[in-house]
């Protein structure tokens, strides 16, 4: 079986959905022939490349602020060679890839949407409205939709008139392997301070803000930003002001060593975003064994088990996050049951067959 996934961006981009299609192609291409089909904004990355038996394929795009992805060589790539796949299996309804796989799909066609409804800007999610007339059509020719989340399987339910019956719920992987050196790294942990740990784009939405505003209250804490995005240079111009900028470390492109070190070394890892379709970086904290705080929507309520795992409400109070903070940052991680890569490719070879 020869099988197409096809996502906005791909490694060495780290991200949610570069991890899914990252760790699902890598398994399947044990047993199948993958490509990858992305698109490289840059232009920097190589067109072509063999990756861990993936093979990866590059196409320019438009992709202003990081986003759209637009490619017309992608689309012309697929024009012509869609037939040669059994499966087009299409990631990200928020970006044009996926679309452009749905108007030059030939055989089956598998959409894994990590549907949130929302754009990153003010703008983009004024584009929602327009793109979702044409967006639909994706969910009702899909033979089958991949959801990671109930959440985002409701939400779909909610804004697309599709048939549940060919909805399935496969929630992400976590890669075990990769975290068994967070152990040994907690054990090596010997500070004076603590560290909270931020993962994921610098956006107004994620909520990092009010991170930001409870280090104030937190004088034996330094904040670990790992992104980047549109909304930094606010992020810092409110830790200047709030005179905290010295206990913020920002880092950016990290290899998957690097980044699981920032996981192990936390002592609290902290995700406040107003939507997310399930929330990886969640599950990677809890797997190197680092409590979570997270805020009570979207997704991320899923995860809040008020022992590994705990919630806040929006509005966010931050004296009441400062304090929870403190209080998570002393929890032991334990009893937690994680769904692995493994587990996900063996039910999405299931979804293939049909």
């Amino acid at each position: 079986m020869r099988i197409a996934q096809v996502c906005p961006r791909f490694y060495p981009y780290i991200g949610g959905v570069e991890t899914h299609v990252y760790e699902i192609a890598r398994r399947l291409a044990k047993d199948f022939e993958v490509e990858v089909l992305t698109t490289d904004p840059s232009g920097k990355l190589p067109k072509f490349e063999e990756i861990d038996g993936i093979t990866v394929r590059r196409f320019k795009s438009f992709a202003p602020q990081e986003a759209y992805y637009f490619s017309l060589d992608l689309y012309r790539y697929l024009k012509r060679n869609s037939e040669k796949y059994d499966i087009i299996h299409a990631h990200n309804y928020h970006a044009f890839p996926a679309f452009l796989a749905y108007l030059n799909r030939r055989n089956r066609f598998v959409f894994t949407p990590h549907y949130h409804a929302h754009g990153h800007t003010f703008f983009r999610n004024i584009l929602h409205k327009p793109y979702k007339m044409v967006g639909k059509r994706m969910f009702e020719k899909a033979d089958a939709v991949i959801c990671v989340s109930n959440y985002e399987k409701n939400l779909i339910l909610k804004n697309f008139n599709i048939d549940v019956s060919k909805i399935y719920l496969i929630p992400n992987g976590v890669n075990l392997e990769e975290f068994k050196v967070a152990k040994r790294i907690k054990r090596e942990k010997d500070r004076s301070f603590k560290k909270i740990l931020y993962v994921g784009r610098i956006e107004k939405y994620k909520g990092l803000d009010y991170v930001v505003k409870a280090l104030k209250y937190l004088d034996n804490f330094i904040l670990e930003i790992v992104g980047k995005g549109s909304y930094k240079p606010k992020i810092i111009e409110l830790a200047r002001d709030l005179d905290v900028l010295n206990r913020i470390r920002f880092y950016q492109d990290l290899s998957r060593e690097e980044l699981v070190r920032r996981y192990a070394e936390a002592d609290v890892l902290v995700l406040l975003s107003r939507h997310e379709a399930f929330g990886m970086v969640v599950a990677e904290a809890l797997a190197s064994g680092t409590p979570c705080i997270v805020s009570n929507t979207s997704a991320l309520i899923e995860w809040v088990d008020n022992r590994n795992v705990f919630g806040i409400d929006y509005p966010i109070d931050v004296p009441k996050l400062a304090k929870l903070i403190e209080e998570v940052s002393r929890v032991e991680v334990r009893g937690i049951k994680l769904y692995t890569w493994d587990d996900v490719v063996k039910r999405l070879i299931e979804v293939y067959y049909g």
